[in-house]
C-alpha cells in the first residue's frame, strides 16, 4: 500500500477518534508514561499493543521509546495495512494479523508491558477474561497491562455524571463535529485508490458493533482473578480511563 495514502487515512482516523476521546493525545501520553516507568530498567523492552488498529499508539510508543520492540496485534486487514504502510523509518514496530484470544495469539517469551486503547470493550467478558489470563502468564514480574478506554461505573448516577462530563469536554474542545466512525468507514469504502487495493469486505471493517460496557470495578475483578497483583486508575476524565494492572 502506498505510504502517503496510508498516512492520509491514519490522520483522518485520528481526527475521527478524537470525536469520542477529546483528550486522546493526553491519554496516549499517560499510557506511554506508565510503560516508560515500568520498563525503566529493561534495556530492550517488549511491548504488545492489543487491538492496535492503524498503529496510532504503536507509532507514538516507538517514538518515545526507540529502544523498545513494539508488536501490534489486530484482526482487521485494512487497518493493519494502514499501520504497516505508515511505520516511521527506523521504528522497531511489527504488526501481526491475529485475533485477541485466538489460539496461539500471544508471542513466545516474556513480555514487559501490554497496552490497549479503545479496543478491549469489543471483547465479550468471557473472552476478555481469557486474554487477561494469557497476559498474566507472559508478563514479567513488575510488568503492566495499561488499558485506555471508556469504562462505565457500576453506580448509575456516577456513570451518567461521568458521561455528561465527557460530553461537555468534547463540546469545549470542539471535536463533536469531527467525522464519526461510520462516516470514516463509508468514505474508505468509496475511495477509488483504496478500492484498487482492498476488497469491499476488507473496507467494511471487522467490528461487530458489540460493546461490553464493563465498569472499572468489573475490569479489576477480572484482572485480579487472572493473576494481576494490583489494579488501579492512573488517569480519568469523565468515563475515559487509563487503567493499569501490575503483575
Amino acid at each position: 500500500m502506498d505510504g502517503k495514502l496510508a498516512e492520509k487515512w491514519v490522520r483522518r482516523w485520528d481526527a475521527q477518534q478524537e470525536r469520542y476521546i477529546a483528550d486522546r493525545e493526553e491519554r496516549f501520553h499517560v499510557l506511554i508514561d506508565v510503560v516508560e516507568h515500568v520498563t525503566r530498567d529493561v534495556a530492550e523492552p517488549v511491548v504488545l499493543d492489543l487491538g492496535c488498529g492503524p498503529g496510532s499508539l504503536a507509532t507514538r510508543l516507538a517514538g518515545r521509546l526507540p529502544h523498545a520492540r513494539v508488536v501490534g496485534i489486530d484482526n482487521d486487514p485494512f487497518l493493519l495495512a494502514l499501520a504497516r504502510a505508515s511505520v516511521p523509518a527506523d521504528a522497531k514496530i511489527e504488526y501481526l494479523h491475529v485475533g485477541l484470544g485466538d489460539d496461539g495469539w500471544l508471542l513466545e517469551g516474556a513480555v514487559d508491558a501490554a497496552v490497549s486503547t479503545t479496543a478491549l470493550h469489543w471483547l465479550r467478558p468471557e473472552r476478555l477474561a481469557g486474554v487477561y489470563r494469557d497476559l498474566a502468564g507472559v508478563l514479567r514480574p513488575g510488568g503492566a497491562l495499561v488499558n485506555g478506554d471508556h469504562l462505565y461505573d457500576d453506580q448509575p448516577g456516577v456513570r451518567d455524571l461521568a458521561e455528561a462530563i465527557k460530553d461537555r469536554r468534547a463540546t469545549r474542545v470542539g471535536v463533536e463535529a469531527n467525522e464519526d466512525w461510520k462516516s470514516w468507514w463509508a468514505a474508505a469504502a468509496d475511495d477509488p485508490d483504496l478500492r484498487a487495493v482492498f476488497t469491499g469486505d476488507e473496507l467494511g471493517g471487522t467490528s461487530t458493533g458489540y460493546g461490553n460496557r464493563l465498569s472499572p470495578q468489573a475490569h479489576g475483578t477480572l484482572l485480579r482473578e487472572a493473576g494481576f497483583a494490583e489494579v488501579g486508575t492512573v488517569w480519568q476524565y469523565g468515563d475515559d480511563y487509563v487503567l493499569a494492572a501490575l503483575r
